[in-house]
């Protein structure tokens, strides 16, 4: 849903709706973009607990900010810069704080419903895989910054294009690539002695 100055936003009808005082216009917002901006939220921060508190509070600030919401960018531009703005805040509270521990991390995506495939939950030897994959992939993740954990979040798991994160990250096309390609050699690296 790239911003393409020639196409009208597909959100603008709710967006003005919503400014208006209408809540059920906002809430058909909230039902388009919750799932995907879950997942976003969820893979930068890999706690279950804190993406829904962080969704709470992203869509609260959204609601709150739709009056200053000018229209430059899309609204699923809008509203995806300030939940990573959020959570990028939110994480070097966290970081600040204390540090996670990956066997939270871990217990948190095993009990996932929705990264959980019951298939192999009948076949040890994949079980047992499957869950040293996650381990080292959460382990992997969490070694790399936050801005480069931002964009592959973005790309790879999002499938978001990369104009479409520089807009929402306030960068160039290059720094995201850059970061991207930087990312991709770390996790390669960390994750090499698995696939040998």
């Amino acid at each position: 849903m790239p911003d393409d100055p020639l196409q009208p936003d597909p959100d603008e009808d709710l967006v003005t709706r919503a400014r208006n005082g209408d809540t059920r216009a906002f809430d058909a917002l909230i039902l388009k973009y919750g799932e995907k901006l879950y997942g976003l939220v969820y893979n930068m921060t890999a706690h279950k607990e804190d993406t829904n508190d962080l969704l709470q509070d992203i869509f609260a600030k959204a609601y709150h900010s739709l009056p200053r919401f000018r229209g430059q960018a899309s609204f699923y531009t809008w509203i995806y810069q300030i939940a990573v703005n959020m959570t990028l805040n939110f994480l070097k509270k966290r970081k600040r704080r204390s540090g996670l521990s990956l066997n939270e991390l871990d217990s948190a995506v095993q009990q996932d419903p929705a990264l959980v495939d019951s298939s192999h939950m009948a076949n040890p030897e994949k079980q047992s895989k499957l869950h040293e994959l996650q381990k080292r992939l959460n382990e992997a993740m969490l070694s790399l910054s936050e801005a480069h954990r931002t964009v592959v979040t973005m790309f790879d798991i999002q499938g978001m294009p990369h104009a479409e994160i520089a807009r929402i990250l306030k960068t160039s096309e290059g720094t995201v690539r850059s970061r991207l390609h930087y990312a991709h050699l770390h996790l390669q690296s960390k994750l090499q002695d698995y696939w040998e």
